[in-house]
């Protein structure tokens, strides 16, 4: 006698899209709170900062062109745009590549540098004040297995 197979739910339930729901507003609203004081506190955008972060932890502080635009996880476009923008604040600043004369890099300057310095306390405090402070040990940790489950399903 066979058993008869159990048919799998395709569509989440009810309670399940309640979640994502909750999961998608919160860290939307997380997202753009963060954005807005990073933005009245230091001037800088998210995507600056994005950025300038980026820049800060490369060897001599610059990128090419493509190895940063998979960093901050942007389109080569958008970060083109972005650059153009920035580079006319000058926070940053492009040139030929050294090794390769293809591409360019993209130089963190010390104008930037001081930005991100001057932005990454205020930006952090607020990280604690809106994020580390509200959830418990055992909730940070277990927000942590969530973002580490989500990031190794999308591969």
């Amino acid at each position: 006698m066979t058993q008869p197979t159990r048919r799998r739910r395709v569509l989440p339930t009810t309670e399940e899209l309640r979640v994502w729901r909750g999961f998608i507003e919160t860290a939307e609203a997380l997202r753009a709170e963060l954005g807005a004081r990073l933005q009245a506190e230091s001037g800088l955008s998210p995507g600056d900062y994005a950025v300038l972060l980026a820049l800060s932890e490369a060897p001599e502080r610059r990128l090419r062109s493509s190895q940063l635009a998979d960093d901050v996880g942007w389109e080569r476009s958008r970060l083109s745009h972005h650059l153009g923008r920035m580079e006319k604040r000058g926070l940053i600043r492009r040139e030929e590549c050294r090794t390769d004369n293809r591409g360019a890099e993209v130089v963190l300057t010390p104008e930037g540098d001081a930005a991100f310095r001057a932005s990454t306390v205020p930006h952090l405090t607020a990280v604690r004040e809106l994020f580390v402070d509200a959830l418990t040990p055992e909730q940070l940790a277990a927000a942590g297995e969530v973002a580490a489950a989500l990031r190794a399903n999308l591969g």
